[in-house]
């Protein structure tokens, strides 16, 4: 192993503590205070070990680990983009792949190549993996936002049912025995008045 290869190695592993300041709109499920990029990351890692019963067939855990680890590192750059924020959302592309390219190269080509396919599969959404991984990403915020009964961000930003449907869809594909838990959790909501 070449001292270069190791210098762009820890130099990548120095930037990835950005990530911890990355804040989110997601607050913990406590309320105490807004979740950051790095935390929510490694929860989603974690329910991929707890729900990797709900994966589609074809479906590879260690990959959809490495998936979900890999997937918001961009937002060291780009920053969270609020899902319900249209305006926000219209460039959010564009910033995550000039992130992607910048910070993935900052490795060896061959781990950097590898780490930004990794990204860019979770993005397409395409492979069984991939629609474990993203199907996590919604839940995720989902289960944040019904928890303790209060709304969250949904009822924060006056998000209609539409939209967390919307925003849901890719857990009935991704992890179709879920499915049922979001349904509830959405009515649950509008009957209490936390989306309209």
């Amino acid at each position: 192993m070449s001292f270069e290869r190791l210098e762009q190695q820890l130099a990548f592993v120095r930037e990835l503590d950005r990530l911890k300041s990355v804040s989110r709109r997601t607050s913990l499920i406590d309320r105490s205070r807004r979740e950051n990029t790095a935390e929510h990351s490694w929860h989603l890692t974690a329910m991929a070990l707890a729900l990797a019963e709900y994966a589609p067939p074809g479906a590879d855990l260690p990959h959809v680990v490495e998936m979900l680890v890999v997937h918001d590192m961009v937002e060291i750059d780009a920053g969270d983009t609020f899902a319900f924020d249209a305006s926000a959302n219209l460039d959010k592309a564009a910033r995550e792949t000039a992130a992607a390219k910048r910070l993935f190269g900052l490795l060896p080509p061959d781990l950097g190549d590898r780490l930004r396919a990794c990204w860019e599969e979770f993005e397409a959404n395409e492979t069984p993996s991939a629609r474990f991984a993203n199907a996590l990403d919604r839940l995720q915020g989902l289960i944040v936002n019904d928890a303790p009964g209060d709304g969250g961000t949904w009822k924060l930003h006056g998000v209609s049912r539409g939209q967390v449907l919307e925003r849901m869809a890719p857990i009935e594909t991704g992890a179709p025995g879920l499915w049922p838990v979001v349904v509830e959790a959405i009515e649950r909501a509008v009957e209490a008045g936390h989306i309209a």
